[in-house]
């Protein structure tokens, strides 16, 4: 032990401790990527042939597969073989190319590091194994991202890969950045020409729109073995994501640094979901540099087990057989368009001021678009505190006390921040005579309150990392609750409906406004499935009497 700790020492100082050990050149290998960061542990096999130049790498089993092929003649090309839904099919295995030219050649992916620069430290055990350990330190981001890769092979006749692990601390935010395993748990030297093959009768097309980010599809792994060569693929979709959305925080600096951390951990987590064929489809939105903090921010529905003066909902009054297969409130005009309630923790403002959108709607034919500030800034004595959270029922007594809601072209513009209440009566848009709460699990008085009342206020669990970055599909997460306290972001249920999964199963739907923009989600709409009450949208929903 004495002596690998001699050994650590002298290549922190730069020197060599002993040759670092040769990586095989063909070889069939099962293995996990795990980032501890994103919540990730995602399975991975891989077929490689140096001297062919190919290589295969499937994610979650044959739910992605990506095949890189060299050519010296033509650049070689890099092909995805994914599932795909459109408008037309559901869930079919299609494939995409991207060619490479003499200038940006295509070459076979390794699972394993170059390990030229690697250094031998010594013994220590991995998983019951003892393994020799390879190790190597770089310098990044001038001088402040300190990065350790440790190798660890198996001891014997051949050595084996066993593990691959990064960790890298930032003296610029003083925190580790970043952290990643590859875990080889199968080791195999048979290979054939057969496995890099794309299934006969499978035609590959071109891949629809250029980009860095389609590149890191085509080949994920890329980023976590060639890291240590400077091949940080995140640091150009950075620079595209803040060209895109305005982002202006000083390259260098420690808002830079601790932007592009966050940045790089979504964007990992985005990818990799989309790889298991989830049934959803996330994606590098708005919200991708946001800390965790921030995303909290957003939701703002604050949680309190004191009854309301809401209404019980009475479904003997309705006629179960009288609900339709699917509604959809905002192409029947209840709906105005998706709002941007930024970092505020304002939703409960935006669930109850659209729920009684909809009510008037209903009642009267006319779309008012209402006030969100009005709310925000008059409503603290009810118990709510603006952009620090709130209740919708807390909204709508104090609508009913004050004789009704401003419109949003008279109380003034929607300003993302505490203000003061400037409450005209003269300007009221709608009333409210009461509210009634709608409570039921298994989703069917929901229901029967869309269809009869119209567009209903809910409650959700979106604290799930995943569901900040969704983009169309039918969202499920086994993660996601539905316990009244789990509820922490209010939105707006506008319908329902159904629409089949990969086996063609069909999978019901509620159909929800949210309050992220048009830049998050399909529009700033998104599909919750009803399966196990999915998120809490059944929990704990109102819609307003007017």
């Amino acid at each position: 032990m004495a002596g690998q700790k001699l050994c650590i020492l002298l290549l922190f100082a730069g020197l060599a401790c002993t040759s670092a050990v040769k990586m095989p050149t063909m070889y069939h290998v099962r293995g996990f990527l795990s980032l501890p960061y994103a919540q990730i542990h995602e399975p991975f096999e891989v077929w490689y042939n140096e001297k062919a130049g190919m290589s295969r790498i499937d994610f979650y089993g044959d739910m992605m597969s990506t095949i890189q092929k060299s050519d010296p003649k033509t650049g070689g090309a890099m092909y995805k073989m994914a599932y795909m839904t459109t408008e037309k099919v559901t869930n079919q295995k299609s494939c995409f190319q991207i060619n490479g030219d003499k200038e940006n050649p295509v070459m076979p992916q390794s699972i394993f590091p170059d390990t030229t620069k690697f250094k031998s430290i010594g013994t220590f055990p991995y998983k019951g194994l003892d393994c020799t350990a390879y190790m190597l330190n770089t310098v990044e981001g001038g001088g402040n991202k300190n990065n350790t890769y440790i190798l660890y092979m198996s001891k014997g006749k051949t050595e084996v890969p066993v593990a691959y692990y990064m960790k890298g601390y930032d003296s610029l935010l003083g925190s580790h950045y970043d952290e990643y395993l590859l875990d080889y748990t199968m080791f195999s030297s048979e290979v054939s020409d057969g496995d890099f093959e794309i299934p006969k009768g499978m035609k590959c097309g071109d891949f629809p729109g250029p980009g860095v980010e389609h590149h890191m599809t085509f080949n994920p792994m890329k980023d976590f073995v060639e890291h240590h060569q400077g091949n940080d693929r995140t640091h150009q979709l950075f620079r595209e994501y803040r060209q895109k959305h305005g982002r202006t925080y000083e390259d260098g600096s420690r808002e830079h640094a601790q932007r592009h951390s966050v940045f790089t951990t979504n964007s990992r987590l985005i990818h990799s979901k989309n790889r298991a064929n989830l049934g959803y489809t996330l994606a590098i939105n708005h919200l991708a540099d946001r800390t965790d903090d921030e995303l909290k921010m957003m939701r703002g529905r604050t949680y309190s087990p004191e009854p309301n003066n809401g209404l019980p909902f009475d479904e003997e009054e309705l006629i179960v057989t009288d609900i339709p297969d699917n509604i959809n409130w905002a192409i029947r005009g209840a709906v105005t368009p998706v709002k941007d309630q930024a970092v505020c923790g304002s939703c409960w403002s935006f669930g109850a001021a659209e729920a009684i959108e909809g009510a008037w709607f209903k009642k009267t034919g006319l779309l008012v678009p209402l006030s969100q500030q009005n709310l925000m800034d008059c409503s603290w004595g009810y118990g709510n505190n603006a952009c620090d959270g709130g209740e919708e029922w807390r909204a709508y007594e104090w609508v009913m006390k004050h004789g009704g809601i401003a419109t949003a072209a008279h109380y003034g513009p929607y300003t993302g921040a505490d203000g003061k209440c400037h409450f005209d009566p003269k300007h009221v848009g709608a009333v409210v005579t009461g509210y009634v709460n709608v409570t039921s699990e298994n989703g069917t008085a929901l229901k029967m309150a869309l269809a009869n009342f119209g567009p209903v206020a809910v409650g959700i669990d979106a604290a799930v990392k995943t569901f900040s970055f969704y983009a169309n599909g039918v969202y499920y997460d086994k993660d996601c609750g539905n316990k009244p306290e789990d509820l922490d972001h209010a939105v707006l249920a506008v319908g329902y409906g159904s629409m089949p999964d990969s086996k063609g199963n069909m999978q019901d739907y509620w159909l929800i406004k949210n309050s992220w923009s048009t830049h998050w989600g399909d529009n700033g709409y998104v599909l919750i499935s009803q399966k196990d009450n999915n998120c809490g949208v059944a929990t704990d929903a109102t819609y307003v009497k007017v």
